[in-house]
């Protein structure tokens, strides 16, 4: 499915918009800051996933008192945590671990 991106002629924002089929949508893309409907399209930067070990390798872990910078790091610094003591990952854990994995912080992480 392809993302567009359009830079608004009133107010200037970038916005990117979802387009499920190209072929039978016919709704003008709209502003999602002021809703103006004077987009101009522009050029998309390309993008590559990460995986969790580019993550691992590019932020490391962080030292005392540093914050994480991405979900992923959270999951495998727990999972070492746990292999470390030799104790079995409860499923729970093994949820939130996996949730970081796709780059979503648990809801008790993100609400600090």
């Amino acid at each position: 499915m392809p993302l567009f991106e359009y830079r608004c002629s009133a107010c200037s924002t970038l916005t990117t918009i979802l387009i499920r089929n190209v072929s039978k949508n016919k709704t003008p893309p709209t502003c999602e800051s002021c809703g103006s409907v004077s987009l101009t399209k522009v050029m998309s930067k390309v993008g590559r996933l990460r995986s969790a070990q580019d993550v691992i390798e590019e932020k490391g872990t962080p030292r005392e008192g540093q914050a994480y910078e991405d979900p992923r790091q959270i999951g495998a610094w727990v999972e070492k945590r746990f292999e470390d003591y030799g104790m079995p990952i409860p499923d729970d854990t093994r949820n939130m671990i996996d949730a970081a994995r796709d780059g979503v912080f648990p809801d008790e992480i993100s609400d600090i």
